[in-house]
This record gives C-alpha cells, sequence and structure tokens, in this order.
C-alpha cells in the first residue's frame, strides 16, 4: 500500500479535478475552489487551494474550521474512512497494488474468551500495573484490562472486535516472564481502538504496558504482539501491513538491547525509511520511563525532538565497526549467507543477502533446473523465496520443483500435499507466462520484501523482460534498478540470462558470452554458468547394450554436468565443480554413486523437513 503522503502528493497534482468530483456544485474563484460546506451546498465557507504548494490543502470555516488534505477531503465527503478513501483514492488515481492471497486463505480463530471483564480494585494484576508499573486505574479501564488464574489479559481490539488475546503470569518461573497467546488467533498490533481514525503519526513499541504507558503520557501508541527480534516476531506486519498505510510517520519505541534493535531495523526497511523516527529513551523502555517519574513534558519533547533517519547514503565509518569485525570473525564462525546443497561447494561459494547471481547456461543444459535444488535449499535454511517463472508454467514449475524436493519421480499424492504444505509461506510466485513489464516486477518484488520479508528471488529469464537484445541502454538500467533493490532490501536475487548462440555445444559459456550489454555482468557480483557434458551423454548411448564397446572409457567416468564459477566478487574461490544428474528426481549430485536427498521427508506420520 501507499503511504498516506504519496498519495495525498499525487491528488494535489490534480486538485480541480478531485474538487470537482468530490464537491460538484462548488464554483472556482481564483486559485480555489470554494463551496459551502462539507455537504456540498452553495457557498463559499469551504475552500481548496488549486495551486501552488498549498494545492490540495481545503478549510472549511462552516464547521468550525476542519481542514486537511485531498484525503481527509474524501473521506468526510464520502463519509467513509481514512483508510477506505485512501484504497477508493488510489483506484481513482489509477495506482495499482500488488495483491497477494496466499496468506488470506489461513483461517484463523477468534478467541475463546469473548468478554474481557473490569479488573477488580484489590486484584492482583491491579495491584501490580497501578503500584509496580504506575499506571493509572482509567488507562486500565482504556485497554479493557482483565484477570484469569493469576493471569492478566491483554485484549487485542480492532474495529470492534476481539482478534487476539495474550496472557502475563504475575509469577515468574526461573526468573522469566510467563506470557502465552490464545492459539490459532490473527496477529495483530494492540491498542488500535483507542487510535483516533484521523490520526496521522503513530507510535508502534515493543510491549501492552509501554503502549499503555505512552497512551497515558498522550501518545498514540500501538504495541506488536510477539516483542522483538526478526523473521517470525514480526510477522504480524503481513496483517497491518495495509492499516499502517495511512500514517505519515510512524515512531519506533523498541527496547534498547539486541533484540529491539533488530526489530527496529527490519521495521524501518519494511515501514519505509522515510516516514519511520526512532525515539531513543533514557531508560530501558517506556514504562521505565514513568517508574523514573519522568514527566509528561519531557516524553514529549523526546519525541518532538526525534528526527527521521540520516539519508541512508550518509554514514560515519566507524559505525561499520561490527560488520567489519564480522567479515574477519564471523558470528559462530560462519559468514552469513545461503550455502548450496552441496557437499563439495561448501567454503567455496554462498549466497549472502544484498548480492545479485547471473545464471546462464545453453538452451537445454538444464540452468534452471540446476537453480531449483538451490532454492530448495534456501527455504530449507529459511529463506522466503519469491519465482518469477517466465517462461514455465506455474504447475510445471512447482511439478518439477516438487520432484526434486521428494527425491522420486513420482511422489504420492499425500507426499505432494506434505510438500506443499512444507512450502507454506517460504515459497511465492509471480505468477505471469509470458513477457513482463520489469517496472511491475520490481514493484511487486518490493512489495513481497517489505510486506512478507522474503528474502530471495527469482527471475527466468532477463529474455522474458520488456527489454530489447538490443537495448543494452534498458538493460543496464534495470540490471542497476535489481541492484539497488538488492542493496536496499538486503535480499539475494537469482536471475537466468541467456548467452550469445555458439558453434556447439561443446564450448562452456562463461560470463563473456552472455548476451546483451557488458553491464548485465559487470555490475553482477556472482556470475554462473551451468554446461551438460553432451559428449559422454553421447558415448552412454553407444556403450549401452554394447558387449563389444571400445569407445572412450575415460569420458565415461567424468561427471554430467559442470557448475562453473568466473565471478564472485565477494567470496576467494572462481573454478568449476562436477555433478552428476539423476533422471528421476532431477537432482544434481555430488558424485556418481550418490542417492537422490529428499529434502522433505515424509511417511505416514507426518511431515519433516530435513
Amino acid at each position: 500500500m501507499h503511504c498516506f503522503k504519496e498519495v495525498a502528493s499525487m491528488l494535489a497534482q490534480r486538485s480541480e479535478d478531485v474538487a470537482r468530483m468530490l464537491l460538484p456544485d462548488g464554483k472556482k474563484s481564483g486559485s480555489e475552489w470554494c463551496v459551502g460546506d462539507i455537504t456540498g451546498i452553495h457557498g463559499k465557507s469551504l475552500k481548496i487551494h488549486l495551486t501552488g504548494t498549498k494545492a490540495g490543502i481545503w478549510a472549511d470555516f462552516a464547521n468550525g474550521s476542519k481542514s486537511g488534505d485531498l484525503i481527509d477531503l474524501w473521506s468526510a465527503t464520502r463519509n467513509v474512512s481514512l483508510i477506505v478513501a485512501l484504497k477508493e483514492a488510489m483506484s481513482w488515481l489509477g495506482v495499482t497494488q500488488p495483491h497477494f492471497e496466499a496468506h488470506r486463505a489461513l483461517k484463523f480463530s477468534k478467541p475463546m474468551q469473548k468478554n474481557t471483564p473490569e479488573l477488580k480494585p484489590c486484584s492482583q494484576a491491579m495491584n501490580y500495573l497501578i503500584n509496580d508499573r504506575k499506571l493509572t486505574t482509567k488507562t486500565i479501564l482504556d485497554y479493557k484490562i482483565s484477570e484469569q488464574s493469576g493471569k492478566i489479559v491483554f485484549p487485542y481490539w480492532r474495529d470492534g472486535e476481539l482478534i487476539f488475546i495474550k496472557y502475563l503470569g504475575l509469577d515468574r518461573v526461573g526468573g522469566k516472564k510467563q506470557i502465552a497467546a490464545e492459539p490459532n488467533c490473527e496477529p495483530c498490533l494492540f491498542g488500535w481502538h483507542l487510535i483516533p481514525p484521523n490520526a496521522r503519526t503513530i507510535t508502534i513499541c515493543e510491549g501492552e504496558i509501554d503502549a499503555m504507558t505512552l497512551h497515558q503520557y498522550g501518545i498514540f501508541a500501538l504495541s506488536v504482539p510477539f516483542g522483538g527480534g526478526i523473521g517470525g516476531k514480526q510477522k504480524w506486519l503481513e496483517y497491518e501491513f495495509d492499516r499502517l498505510a495511512i500514517f505519515d510517520e510512524i515512531n519506533l519505541c523498541f527496547d534498547s538491547d539486541t533484540e529491539g534493535k533488530a526489530a527496529v531495523m527490519e521495521l524501518v526497511e519494511r515501514l519505509g525509511r522515510h516516514r519511520c523516527r526512532i525515539i531513543n529513551l533514557p531508560f530501558k523502555d517506556a514504562n521505565a520511563c514513568l517508574q523514573s517519574a519522568m514527566s509528561i513534558e519531557m516524553m514529549s519533547l523526546l519525541f518532538s525532538s526525534s528526527q527521521t533517519l540520516d539519508p541512508e547514503e550518509l554514514k560515519l565509518a566507524k559505525t561499520f565497526v561490527d560488520q567489519v569485525i564480522n567479515e574477519f570473525f564471523p558470528p559462530n564462525g560462519c559468514e552469513v549467507g545461503i550455502m548450496p546443497p552441496w557437499e563439495k561447494s561448501r567454503g567455496k561459494i554462498l549466497f549472502r543477502p544484498d548480492e545479485l547471481s547471473i545464471f546462464t547456461g545453453i538452451n537445454g543444459h538444464g540452468k534452471s533446473q540446476f537453480l531449483g535444488q538451490i532454492i530448495l535449499a534456501s527455504m530449507l535454511q529459511g529463506a522466503k523465496v519469491c519465482i518469477a517463472s517466465l517462461e514455465l508454467k506455474a504447475r510445471r514449475l512447482l511439478m518439477r520443483l516438487t520432484r526434486q524436493a521428494s527425491g522420486v519421480a513420482e511422489p504420492s499424492i499425500e507426499y505432494i500435499q506434505a510438500i506443499h504444505e512444507w512450502y507454506g509461506d517460504k515459497l511465492w510466485l509471480f505468477d505471469l507466462l509470458g513477457t513482463a513489464k520489469s517496472s511491475r516486477l520490481l514493484e511487486v518484488f518490493t512489495y513481497a520484501r517489505r510486506k512478507y520479508g522474503i528474502s530471495v528471488f527469482v527471475i527466468d529469464s532477463f529474455l522474458k523482460l520488456d527489454i530489447d537484445e538490443e537495448d543494452y541502454k534498458s538493460q543496464k538500467s534495470f540490471i542497476e534498478k535489481l541492484c539497488d533493490f538488492k542493496n536496499e532490501y538486503n535480499c539475494h536475487v537469482h536471475i537466468i540470462a541467456h548467452p550469445r548462440k555458439g558453434a556447439d555445444e561443446s564450448h562452456q559459456p562463461s560470463k563473456l558470452d552472455i548476451k546483451g550489454t557488458g553491464a548485465i555482468t559487470d555490475l553482477a557480483d556472482n556470475c554462473f554458468s551451468i554446461w551438460r557434458n553432451k559428449r559422454k551423454e553421447k558415448e552412454v548411448e553407444k556403450s549401452k547394450n554394447n558387449t563389444g564397446y571400445s569407445g572412450d572409457m575415460e569420458i565415461l567416468k567424468q561427471p554430467d554436468c559442470y557448475w562453473i564459477c568466473d565471478k564472485q566478487r565477494n567470496g576467494d574461490w572462481e573454478g568449476k565443480l562436477g555433478f552428476w544428474f539423476d533422471p528421476s528426481s532431477l537432482q544434481y549430485l555430488n558424485h556418481q554413486n550418490q542417492k537422490p536427498v529428499q529434502f522433505v521427508s515424509y511417511s505416514n506420520t507426518g511431515l519433516n523437513a530435513k
């Protein structure tokens, strides 16, 4: 979803068209559109600026000087919420939004507890919240907090409906808080019911009590459901992404520990650096500030003096010290990245974040198939993958990938279902067969990265984009945009590019053979080629059922396929690795006698990813 400010700016460029459409009975007077009031009666009390720096700004002096931008006007005249007005305005502007349906298919349960009774004045929970946490009775009542079996009940209300419930045990076990949640409920933010519908600034914090604290300070705040950290901890964003689009500014007020900082960095990346502000508190969190008797004035000053993040390009060298140390001494002794699925490539090839990998190979030599095995390994290591397969229908792509995942030629129906269950939210498809607009592809990739946290993207192939193979300038421009994307969003992009036609198939292609501008390989971080040993295949055919075969016995010992690396910007190794191909599973194996691997093992007792 485009943010509120972006759409309002687009509407402002067409202020007069919007004014005439929303308030058709008004009249133009100089650089203003005038009408009686928000209902559209004749008069001049409501004025809309049509030009200049104030284009799109309006004020209705007939109704207590109401004012705002054109989305506010849309909401007021159509009597709809801001989020509905935003979507309608985008539709009117012709701004399309990438649309994913996979997570909508999930069936969430409503909380078992249908109501949340008020806390008793003398309860243990009320004593904890008031005396220990310094919250007021009014704040506790505002959030409809209750107590159940010695646990504080935090209800998550949204649009008048109870969506999610969390429980906090008042007695620590082993020094740790006991936290639980209603199972199978939609993950959402805590505190929506107290956010005014016209709010444009919101604060997101790490815990329910922090949200209640900020509310007590007079700050509109929401809390994440699962605390700090990254990945699954911030899965709620998939379901709240569109609702957060109405906010021009989002304050991130998380704990100052490692988990809190990690969450902030992920949310900044996915919500948009341009509208995020980081709140640095003098104590651990907002409630610690309240317990230390920080005044409302001091808290307001902290928020008002916070700044948007510095331009991404402007950084002090010393801020990279931890990253440089990790380059010298990788955490856990392993460099960050995705390892290919073959033992012989360990320590040689690694698919790192913010890298672009080019795969090439002669038609029919299996480059897409080879990459499929790498995709499975990526998911097995926790990555979410989005494939733009522009040359192969989705069902055919998934059929091939499922054979590789199972390690057999014909997995059972139950096994196929189990594999697709394992795919879960790890595998997404850009479902278009044919020529794709490069701008639309990047738009969808950006949306997928920000909303769903997808970290590996595949384009198969460069040839199927709307760029002429002789238009080197446009090719370079797209590769530059692809590099900007992977750098900004810290993800890995694989793209398949075709080589120029050679005299025959005996030549092993390299990065110098890729069709198109040299910028494709110049800008890529990694360049790979896949080459089938066709000469061996011919000798194998000759040797079959031929007891008197006296051909080249040495070539029969050679690998079926070679994976050639002739560029690895962030690695030290270049060379080639040989693999043996198993036709039944479509897998590439380390050695001739190796059996295919089950990426997803399955039995009648259930599913288990290796």
